[in-house]
């Protein structure tokens, strides 16, 4: 029996008054608990009890133990229901880490709403590019964004999908025309997202037809800005710079102030999924497991949403171009 139980089994030998009795409440027999007590006095060098047939006392320093002992015992019983409680109802820090654009315009009006049921809980969230460490980092949980994910031990749960889709300010539009098919693009000045799992210089489109394979574009052009944020891409857009790629969270608001149009409609580029990481499904801290669960459901109703909106203003501004207005574009600047 290790020191810990030894030292319960000292405390219980006392509340009982004799061994037989703390025997009896231990379920165990009268030589263990005595054994127990032995072993006790024999590592401390000291003797806690004085004990005869028919009675038994504390020495002094037995006394002083005693109180030690309960103290410490205390504080593991307090542990250990503390330890056991937080996989029950949540409260303490939670550290999130999430990808720059699904944080600002999804997480974190979530967390507002997560904390207003669960005040307990204390959020520190990291916004960055990169996929953390997220044990040696000491993230709770990780949401990326992100077309598959690398090979680890980590818990994954898939929460949604986001897409991308092409804008360019109606003042561009306006003097360089629109582009109507994808090669048209290499007559435009097209503007770059910089992002881990995007190659340079190319964008993979998707259709709204299910079984359509994707199509890759690769511009013959450089391109004369890349930016590895997209709130960044699209003041530069709503300048007038370019066409370029933006996250439909991001190119919304614009879109409903007519600050942005959508171009080439009929294209978005490759969806990529959702995920929040996490390190272990055993033992479950009840922040991690509340957290997560109130991001998988919420998080794919905004996402719905904001597509249903994006359809209402592709039907609003009417699937068809004038070609008239691209092949006058095509001439203005052919000649860069």
């Amino acid at each position: 029996m290790d020191t810990l139980e030894n030292m319960r089994m000292f405390v219980r030998v006392v509340e009982a008054g004799s061994f037989t009795k703390a025997a009896s409440q231990a379920d165990v027999g009268t030589a263990q608990v005595s054994r127990s007590i032995a072993d006790l006095e024999a590592r401390l060098n000291t003797r806690l009890l004085h004990r005869t047939t028919r009675q038994m006392s504390l020495t002094e320093a037995g006394e002083r133990y005693l109180h030690r002992c309960e103290q410490i015992l205390s504080y593991i019983d307090l542990a250990e229901a503390e330890a056991a409680g937080a996989t029950a109802m949540p409260s303490g820090r939670l550290r999130v880490h999430s990808t720059n654009g699904f944080g600002q315009h999804y997480l974190a009006p979530l967390i507002a709403q997560y904390y207003a049921l669960y005040p307990d809980v204390a959020i520190d969230l990291v916004l960055a590019q990169r996929m953390p460490d997220i044990i040696e980092e000491g993230f709770d949980v990780s949401i990326v964004v992100a077309r598959e994910l690398p090979d680890s031990a980590l818990v994954s749960q898939r929460i949604g999908a986001a897409f991308t889709i092409l804008c360019a300010s109606p003042h561009y539009v306006a003097r360089c025309g629109p582009p109507l098919t994808l090669d048209d693009l290499n007559h435009h000045t097209c503007l770059h997202l910089q992002l881990p799992d995007i190659v340079p210089g190319e964008w993979i489109f998707e259709t709204h037809e299910r079984d359509a394979a994707a199509t890759v574009f690769r511009h013959r052009h450089t391109t004369p800005l890349t930016v590895n944020v997209s709130e960044a891409l699209a003041e530069t857009i709503r300048a007038g710079m370019g066409i370029g790629p933006l996250p439909l969270s991001v190119a919304l608001p614009s879109l409903r102030d007519g600050s942005l149009v959508r171009v080439l409609p009929q294209y978005r580029l490759r969806t990529n999924n959702v995920y929040a990481l996490y390190a272990s499904r055993h033992y479950l801290d009840a922040k991690i497991k509340t957290f997560v669960e109130f991001v998988r459901e919420h998080a794919p109703r905004i996402l719905e949403e904001q597509e249903r909106e994006l359809a209402r203003f592709d039907a609003a501004s009417g699937a068809g171009t004038d070609t008239s207005a691209t092949a006058a574009g095509r001439e203005r600047i052919s000649g860069r």
